[in-house]
């Protein structure tokens, strides 16, 4: 019986520090903002980690919030299995600690920033632009967030820029 005991302690110990997750949610998130930012942080760092691991990806020209920078862990490159062979994300409140975390972690690509758009453009197909109107969370590179912060007239401007193509 001893023996059996003291096996069953070591599985359950093992069982404990193996971590697992669901794939395509947070491993962990990092609530902090520390100093000055090249990019915008989170509007809530408190909520940082709580956000749905599906988004869409890219488009709508501008943005209204940033939400939480995301690294995105890759078994298949790296990452420990801990949602078995899925992908699963680290989640930040600030920029910089989640590109060092991409930068020193096995299997992590570089940051992408998850933001909302109350307000954005569409196009259905090249040169063909839509103003929409309904709230949307979507996936960002990071580097997409410099000048295209949504201001009351940037949607209007850029129409007026870009409006239909010249037949």
């Amino acid at each position: 019986m001893g023996k059996f005991l003291i096996l069953l302690a070591f599985l359950l110990s093992q069982a404990a520090c193996a971590q697992q997750i669901e794939a395509f949610s947070p491993v962990s998130a990092d609530h902090s903002i520390s100093a000055v930012s090249r990019y915008p942080n989170a509007v809530a760092p408190a909520k940082v980690g709580t956000y749905s691991g599906s988004a869409k990806s890219g488009a709508g020209y501008f943005y209204d919030e940033v939400f939480e920078y995301r690294d995105w862990l890759h078994p298949e490159n790296g990452a420990k299995p801990l949602a078995g062979d899925e992908d699963y994300f680290a989640a930040f409140a600030q920029y910089e600690p989640a590109l060092k975390f991409s930068e020193t972690t096995p299997g992590a690509e570089p940051p992408l920033a998850l933001v909302r758009q109350i307000e954005s453009i569409n196009e259905p197909s090249p040169g063909v632009f839509e103003w929409t109107k309904e709230e949307r969370i979507t996936e960002w590179k990071v580097e997409w967030l410099l000048d295209s912060h949504r201001e009351p007239d940037s949607i209007t401007k850029f129409l007026s820029e870009h409006g239909p193509p010249k037949k």
